[in-house]
């Protein structure tokens, strides 16, 4: 049976974030595909920190270099952060020879032959820009979209003191958080996205029963 480790990571250091979600995704695609997972590496640290810095990272890599395992992801972004980020982290395990496989993606780093080829380079790099693009997008229509609120009806942030919002005028509101949420998207992640309190994040997932 092929091996396997699982790496895990959310960017918070705190319990607001867990990767019980990622292991669990990749636990019975393991199963299902003749993968015997050997060990499994979970942190909580930022994707933009170097991969020196990253120290379960590290371990993985020496694990998986030592017994011959593939690394599962179970998405692009736990490797980096930005495209670059993403692109040293894919260069140091193929450097390495060791094989990840990234499941949003579906795709392997390592060829049959054990090789990183140019084309797998170009489609993670494409990818992770993808990625990274959806993220200023989504910062620019939310900024755009309350300015020209304040433009045309003079709405400030917050709300008067005693007043509620109804559960519609939330959706309307928060659309963009409500869609990342259902995404799958991390309450802190979303958060930083969308330019909100975690706290307003959190109400608004348990509020819509997300």
């Amino acid at each position: 049976m092929k091996k396997a480790i699982i790496y895990a990571r959310v960017s918070s250091v705190t319990d607001r974030q867990s990767t019980d979600r990622q292991v669990l995704d990749l636990r019975p695609w393991a199963a299902s595909n003749g993968y015997e997972v050997v060990k499994e590496y979970t942190e909580h640290i930022s994707g933009a920190k170097k991969n020196s810095e990253r120290t379960e990272f590290v371990a993985a890599m020496a694990e998986a270099e030592a017994v011959g395992a593939t690394i599962l992801f179970s998405e692009l972004s736990r490797a980096g952060r930005s495209i670059v980020e993403v692109q040293r982290a894919v260069a140091d395990m193929a450097e390495q020879g060791v094989n990840a496989f990234f499941q949003k993606e579906n795709i392997f780093l390592l060829d049959g032959d054990g090789k990183y080829s140019a084309i797998m380079a170009v489609i993670i790099s494409c990818l992770a820009m993808c990625a990274q693009l959806e993220r200023e997008n989504i910062k620019f229509r939310l900024n755009s979209g309350l300015s020209n609120a304040i433009a045309k009806r003079g709405e400030v942030r917050g709300r008067k003191q005693g007043s509620k919002k109804s559960k519609e005028q939330k959706a309307v509101q928060y659309k963009e958080v409500l869609r990342l949420l259902r995404r799958g998207t991390s309450i802190r992640n979303t958060a930083k996205l969308c330019e909100v309190s975690p706290r307003t994040v959190q109400n608004l997932k348990k509020e819509f029963k997300i």
